[in-house]
């Protein structure tokens, strides 16, 4: 997979995940043209890779500090996402 284009800023996750909410409104409703529904698309999946990188970074941080605490154990509704 191809990184998000460096044309934005680095967002925040709330603002990356605000942007792709209103994406995905976009996109629902049918008042787009095909090109403007494509642009919104691709910056959708975009988005959705920079907030899929931000939690796997979370994860593996908050794994971290659990081994530095002592607490390996993950209860089960709490288990890292996998790919």
């Amino acid at each position: 997979m191809t990184p998000p284009t460096p044309s934005k800023k680095q967002l925040s996750f709330s603002e990356a995940f605000a942007e792709l909410e209103k994406i995905t409104t976009d996109l629902e409703s049918d008042n787009l043209d095909l090109d403007k529904a494509i642009a919104k698309f691709e910056r959708g999946l975009e988005l959705s890779q920079q907030l899929k990188a931000k939690l796997k970074s979370v994860n593996q941080r908050v794994e971290k500090i659990r081994q530095k605490f002592g607490s390996t154990e993950i209860p089960e509704d709490e288990a890292p996402i996998e790919e």
